[in-house]
This record gives C-alpha cells, sequence and structure tokens, in this order.
C-alpha cells in the first residue's frame, strides 16, 4: 500500500517575492489555517524562524511537521563549497525539524523576482554549461544527502532550469543523488506535458508539489512584455481542483511509479482574491480524493 501525507506551503498567505501579496499577514495566521484545512505539513517560507530552538515549539503548537522548503541556491555561478558553507544553516535547520529534503532552487541570474523583466529573457544553459553545472550541482548533493536532507531540484519559471528541454539534459548530466522536485504548475507554465516528465524522469522524484493553472490566464500572457510576477498577479496559478490540471492523472501515474511521500499544495495567488483557507480547502479535498482514488493512504509519521 502506497503512503502519502498531505502538505501546503506558506505562499498562498505571504509571498516573499510580491511583499503586497500578504506581507501583514502573521506566521501564525498561516499555520492555524493550515491545520485546519486538514493538512499535517507546511514548508518553510520568509516569515518562519530560522532556528529549530524557535521553529519546533511553533509547529508543535499548530500541530503541523516541517515538509521541507525552498533553498535559493546560486551553483551556477558559486562553487561547491561556497555553496556549501552558504547552505549550512539551512540544512541544520532542516535536519534538526526533520523535513525530507531541500527545495534547490537554481537563483543564479533568475528573473523569477524581478517584475520588470519579461519571460522571454531568463537564462538560458549550453550543453557545456548544463554539464559543467551538473557536475556541481551533484558534489553539493551528495554533501546534501550526507547531511541527511536530500536534494531536490525544483525547476522553475524564470530561472535557467526551466523546460523539459532543460530538465532532460540536467537528469543526464547529474548523479542520482540530484532528486527532481515535480511541479505541476510550473511544468504546463513553460509548455511541457507533466505525464512526459513522470515517464521519462519518475525515478529521480523525491518531492511533489501541486499547482494548478488557470488556462485563460495563461494563454494571455505576452511572454516579449509580462515577468512571472506578472503572471502571478494576473493570477495564472491555483489550487489543485480549480484550474485546468487533471491532477487525477498525475497522481495515478506517481502510483504507477511507486513515489510515496508528501504532496504539497503551493500556489501563490492574491490572498485578497483568493482567501487562503478557502482555497486551501480546494486543494486539500481535490488531493485526497485524488489520492485515495489512485491506492494511497494517508498517513501519520514517517514514511519509510
Amino acid at each position: 500500500m502506497l503512503k502519502a501525507k498531505l502538505g501546503i506551503a506558506p505562499i498562498a498567505w505571504s509571498n516573499d517575492d510580491l511583499p503586497q501579496l500578504g506581507g501583514d499577514t502573521p506566521l501564525s495566521t498561516c499555520l492555524v489555517e493550515s491545520h485546519m484545512a486538514g493538512f499535517q505539513g507546511v514548508e518553510t517560507g520568509g516569515k518562519f524562524p530560522k532556528t529549530s530552538d524557535a521553529l519546533k515549539p511553533l509547529l508543535r503548537e499548530f500541530q503541523l511537521e516541517l515538509v521541507s522548503g525552498w533553498y535559493s541556491g546560486t551553483l551556477l555561478d558559486n562553487s561547491v563549497e561556497d555553496e556549501i558553507r552558504k547552505s549550512l544553516p539551512q540544512m541544520q535547520l532542516f535536519r534538526d525539524c526533520g523535513a525530507t529534503c531541500l527545495v534547490y532552487g537554481e537563483t543564479a541570474g533568475t528573473i523569477q523576482n524581478q517584475q520588470n523583466v519579461p519571460l522571454v529573457k531568463r537564462r538560458r544553459l549550453s550543453d557545456a554549461q548544463i554539464k559543467e553545472y551538473g557536475d556541481k550541482l551533484s558534489r553539493f548533493a551528495d554533501f546534501c544527502t550526507d547531511y541527511g536532507v536530500p536534494l531536490a531540484f525544483h525547476h522553475h519559471m524564470g530561472t535557467a532550469i526551466e523546460d523539459e528541454h532543460d530538465i532532460d539534459r540536467l537528469m543526464a548530466a547529474t548523479s542520482t543523488n540530484v532528486g527532481l522536485l515535480f511541479d505541476s504548475g510550473h511544468l504546463v507554465f513553460a509548455g511541457v506535458d507533466p505525464m512526459r516528465i513522470l515517464e521519462k524522469h519518475g525515478n529521480r522524484i523525491i518531492h511533489v508539489h501541486t499547482k494548478d493553472v488557470r488556462q485563460d490566464v495563461l494563454a494571455s500572457l505576452d511572454w516579449n512584455q509580462h515577468s512571472f510576477l506578472d503572471a502571478v498577479l494576473k493570477g495564472v496559478y491555483t489550487v489543485p481542483g480549480d484550474g485546468a490540471i487533471n491532477f487525477n492523472a498525475i497522481i495515478q501515474k506517481l502510483a504507477e511509479i511507486g513515489y510515496q511521500g508528501w504532496f504539497v499544495v503551493e500556489a501563490e495567488q492574491d490572498p485578497a482574491k483568493a482567501p487562503p483557507l478557502k482555497y486551501a480547502r480546494i486543494g486539500y479535498d481535490t488531493l485526497q480524493a485524488a489520492l485515495i482514488a489512485a491506492g494511497y493512504i494517508l498517513v501519520e509519521g514517517a514514511i519509510e
């Protein structure tokens, strides 16, 4: 029997890249509403404490586990040794609090947080650059594995690893210690069929983000003019069950692959337009139904 747990990211309550979206919302609101919606765990965000002494009691208070969280990697322009030093405080926090992985996003040269830079201007890598990057990423992932917090690489709009061609080359250029984070919303935004990524790289997936896409908003974007943050403000993303993505098919395929672990709702929206608790419940209900239909059981405690 396959085992699953449901988590959520704080980005629906407060967006670190767009402080006008929930910037005044206290972390306690995010945590209490995450628990109220039924989620077992949360990922970190900018408002979370940076030490385990502060974070552990907070998680206990709201009966939540630490799932994982974003790490702004810079290996494209940094040495492995310096990256390890830079990551150590977050790695220690995650290990101490029982996080299952480190969500590694490559932010060297990213435009994901620059509202004045259109989507078409994102960084692109040659095959030679991918090979060099893959070597550094593999060595960093070895460190993460040895430390007890495996690396889950997050393909992401506006970064150097965005589309299917990027993902294919990165997976070919890295060791199996470089796990893949599967994010349905970022794949569809990038013009990728999520099912193809599952078929090709299912054995590398160690973490899952479930984000839905509003197809009408996506179709209205001009990549020569609109930035990633413009797209977020227009409402390109939403929770599972409120957009165009077939999560029953995706979760069924993940079950066939044998994926077990966290399924995380991570959908950045304007909380004034999309009340976070209401949408968290929609996401939870949609995923719960899809997981049960695919043969998963929702469990408490560690998944071995």
